[in-house]
């Protein structure tokens, strides 16, 4: 019996060890969550301030006692949040009057000239520019108008043409295009010499202009080993003022194009470049060539040397205004044989700018019979007439 009871004391023992070393955690063992303990609290006011006992002969003004802050309330989770304040509607505000500051003249935007070598970078293209902002009535009231500044090529409004003779001094007025002489269609073809990014090419180049009396369609392509090919295309109407392009499309590696707008009198650009004004006579790069021999066709004894031509031209990325100079006539030996012509020369007026130099022949109908495009590093492409024939 008494050794029963000693295992029994020793089972008894080793149990309450065990109890106590389970509730023992080890170290390979996660850490104990802390247990959690909910505390709450009251606000106790603090007592008020003992009365203050004013001297004889003054007037005790009762302090209040400083009140306890409210107690924040918790929302309950089962009521509805607040609608927000900017559901609920309000009266808009009245503005105030303001006046409109005048927008300025569009002068089209800059860009480079197009030719068979690749077309200058795009940041010389300035946007069309955009009205001014508004200003308040009273300022624009009492704002003095600013001076007006004399006109030059940079400066020029509008899209019409200019035609400015010998001598002439100051701006013109815009004026529609003058009456012009479409020359036949005609297949022309070029020998072509240049420099591309400072390496000498020879190449072909085929210009071919198609016309029924109401659409036209010209069509310019150069090609040359290790240089590729580049074709523009320029698409429009036949009107007694000459050519109303519509679509002038230039392609290398990809193809860009400006479409024009007589409608809202703009030119848009797939480019994703600003957009240009479109106004009686503006041409495009290619259109521009057949248009200048057509307007000196119709007319020759108005355009003596000296005289300057000024138009709108548009590439497929933007469009400025050009000015042409007639130089004056010249005999030119070319592939084709001689070949009496008359020179017009566009000299550069800023950076990217290119000096264009224009020979077309009167025995052609003034179609171009030389084109000498030179880029502002030095770049340059000279088209000479080979031959010429029905397309």
């Amino acid at each position: 019996m008494p050794r029963r009871a000693l295992v029994f004391i020793t089972a008894l023992v080793l149990a309450l060890h065990w109890l106590v070393l389970s509730g023992v955690p080890l170290a390979w063992d996660s850490p104990a969550q802390p247990s959690r303990q909910v505390f709450s609290t009251r606000s106790i006011a603090p007592a008020p301030p003992p009365p203050t006992v004013a001297p004889p002969g003054v007037t005790a003004v009762p302090v209040a006692a400083p009140q306890p802050p409210p107690r924040k309330k918790a929302p309950s989770p089962k009521r509805p949040p607040a609608p927000a304040a900017q559901d609920r509607p309000e009266p808009a505000p009245t503005a105030a009057p303001v006046a409109e500051a005048e927008a300025p003249a569009d002068t089209g935007a800059a860009t480079t000239v197009a030719s068979a070598t690749p077309e200058a970078p795009a940041n010389d293209a300035a946007p069309v520019p955009a009205p001014a902002a508004s200003a308040p009535a009273a300022h624009a009231a009492s704002a003095p108008a600013a001076p007006a500044e004399p006109a030059t090529e940079d400066t020029q409004t509008g899209t019409g043409v200019d035609i400015r003779p010998p001598g002439g001094t100051g701006r013109s007025a815009s004026t529609p295009p003058p009456p012009v002489r479409i020359p036949a269609p005609t297949r022309l073809t070029f020998d072509v010499s240049g420099q591309a990014k400072k390496f000498a090419y020879s190449a072909r180049a085929e210009l071919l202009w198609q016309h029924d009396g109401n659409r036209y369609e010209a069509r310019q392509e150069i090609s040359a080993f290790l240089v590729g090919t580049r074709t523009q295309r320029s698409v429009g109407t036949v009107t007694e003022q000459g050519l109303l392009p519509e679509k002038f499309s230039d392609k290398s590696r990809s193809e860009q194009a400006a479409h024009f707008d007589y409608a809202k009198g703009r030119v848009t650009f797939s480019a994703n470049t600003p957009d240009a004004a479109a106004g009686p006579g503006v041409q495009d790069r290619l259109s521009l060539f057949i248009q200048l021999g057509a307007m000196l066709a119709a007319d020759p004894g108005r355009f003596v040397p000296g005289t300057q031509i000024t138009l709108t031209t548009v590439s497929a990325r933007s469009a400025d205004r050009w000015t042409f100079t007639v130089e004056g006539p010249e005999t030119l030996d070319l592939p084709a044989g001689p070949t009496p012509a008359l020179k017009l020369l566009r000299l550069p007026r800023k950076d990217y700018d290119q000096k264009a130099e224009l020979w077309v022949a009167p025995g052609l109908g003034y179609l171009p019979v030389r084109i000498k495009l030179t880029q502002a590093n030095g770049d340059f492409a000279d088209l000479l007439l080979r031959a010429s024939g029905p397309p």
